[in-house]
């Protein structure tokens, strides 16, 4: 067996990424599917493929089918596309679905999640981003493993049940942080100020997990709890009543974590 040819079914951030470096680890990307013919197309011209916005002219020969579209459309998509090819590998690169959405669909299926989030404007280095996989068989599971090397990514075996923990937490990390910074934008350009001023604040925060745990990183008043500046924030925030209720939120939960025995962390 082997999963040389490949099809990519959806055409968003992370299907755009494996579509690009797919070719430069020596495999051939058969085709694009998307539910609108603009973004397959938009994607297909990019890698020089053809490109389809239905699932009955998705072609039936590949060895390989990765699925990066929204989990809303998994029910609807994946009967309809196994049916496409019985034999070939079907894959989704899903953070927080179960392996097991293709049970009784595919007899051949597993998950190929790389952990990094995409956007299509910005390059992506693969060397620097870890695959979970899983499989039904040992041997497919060795494919993954095989594709993530081939991508220059190191591959760790983990269970959908793990995976979505994975999931939640990268969340925390990144959207969540990453929203953090569009609150901060927020404040500053209200009062004159430029985002661009909390570049080395952000560099040196994402610096220092690298050396220290995030616990032990951990500064400002929320840690030690400092009520009078907590509250005299509180009080600059009482014309945005959900910003203030979400500062106190995570002040509060900042000292429980700061105050907790490391054990119970």
């Amino acid at each position: 067996m082997d999963c040389n040819k490949i099809v990519l079914i959806g055409a968003g951030n992370v299907a755009t990424h494996l579509g690009l470096a797919l070719p430069d680890a020596g495999y051939e990307v058969l085709q694009v599917y998307s539910r609108t013919e603009t973004s397959a197309r938009e994607l297909g011209e990019k890698l020089g493929c053809t490109y389809t916005d239905k699932l009955d002219e998705v072609v039936s020969d590949a060895d390989c089918y990765i699925v990066s579209i929204k989990d809303s459309a998994l029910d609807e998509v994946l009967p309809k596309l196994v049916l496409r090819n019985r034999s070939a590998l079907f894959v989704h690169t899903a953070g927080s679905v179960p392996m097991d959405v293709w049970k009784g669909l595919a007899s051949r299926y597993g998950v190929l999640y790389p952990m990094q989030t995409f956007s299509k404007q910005r390059a992506v280095d693969f060397s620097v981003v870890p695959f979970f996989i899983e499989a039904n068989s040992a041997d497919d599971l060795e494919l993954l493993r095989k594709m993530a090397a081939g991508l220059g990514s190191k591959a760790y075996e983990a269970t959908s049940e793990q995976r979505r923990y994975l999931h939640i937490a990268a969340v925390f990390a990144c959207n969540f942080t990453n929203h953090m910074y569009a609150v901060a934008e927020h404040l500053l350009s209200v009062h004159g100020l430029p985002f661009e001023a909390m570049f080395p604040l952000i560099d040196e925060t994402a610096r220092k997990v690298h050396e220290l745990s995030p616990v032990e990183g951990q500064t400002g008043p929320a840690r030690r709890y400092d009520e009078n500046v907590i509250n005299r924030h509180l009080s600059m925030l009482s014309d945005e009543p959900e910003l203030a209720r979400l500062y106190e939120l995570i002040s509060k939960n900042i000292h429980e974590y700061a105050t907790k025995p490391k054990e119970g962390l």
